[in-house]
């Protein structure tokens, strides 16, 4: 069977995930960040969170090299955060509060949850690397929702569990 990649990004699409924005620091020192939705528990015992990322992508060499990341799972009212770390630029922090975790890794205000990771290992995934952290520590904001994404837009959940329309990207 020969597969559409477009069709098969539809599908996967089908999939309703949460948002999450992923933040580093490169070799300089450099804060970097990526809106992701390949974040995914691991296990429990050890603490392990997955998440990948295209080896294309500019931040590539950053995430390959670090020692910690953090994963910032997206609130609701989040979505032009997210907008912001979903495109390529040199000036994504330019102008947004944040505060300094494990390795001076940039930690947002407002998340859902925020995960600060040690980078563990990273397994190839074909034109992705799978990159797995150890949690040394996170915190949970207990009144947000969540940001979600579901086919090829963003999802905003209401108070008792019902969901607003999908918003276009």
């Amino acid at each position: 069977m020969v597969m559409d990649p477009k069709q098969f990004r539809n599908a996967l699409g089908s999939f309703a995930t949460g948002v999450t924005i992923i933040t580093t620091r490169d070799g300089q020192g450099g804060a970097i960040g990526v809106t992701a939705n390949s974040f995914n528990s691991l296990s429990l015992d050890p603490p392990l969170v997955l998440w990948s990322i295209g080896k294309k992508a500019f931040s590539f060499p950053a995430f390959s090299a670090a020692k910690h990341f953090a994963v910032h799972v997206l609130a609701a009212d989040q979505q032009a955060l997210s907008d912001r770390f979903a495109r390529p630029s040199t000036e994504k922090f330019d102008g947004v509060e944040y505060a300094h975790g494990l390795g001076e890794v940039p930690l947002f205000p407002g998340c859902a949850a925020v995960f600060e990771c040690t980078t563990d290992q990273f397994v190839d995934g074909g034109d992705h690397v799978i990159m797995i952290g150890r949690v040394e520590r996170f915190t949970v904001n207990e009144e947000a929702l969540p940001l979600m994404f579901f086919r090829g837009r963003y999802v905003i959940p209401e108070a008792g569990g019902i969901f607003s329309p999908p918003v276009k990207v």
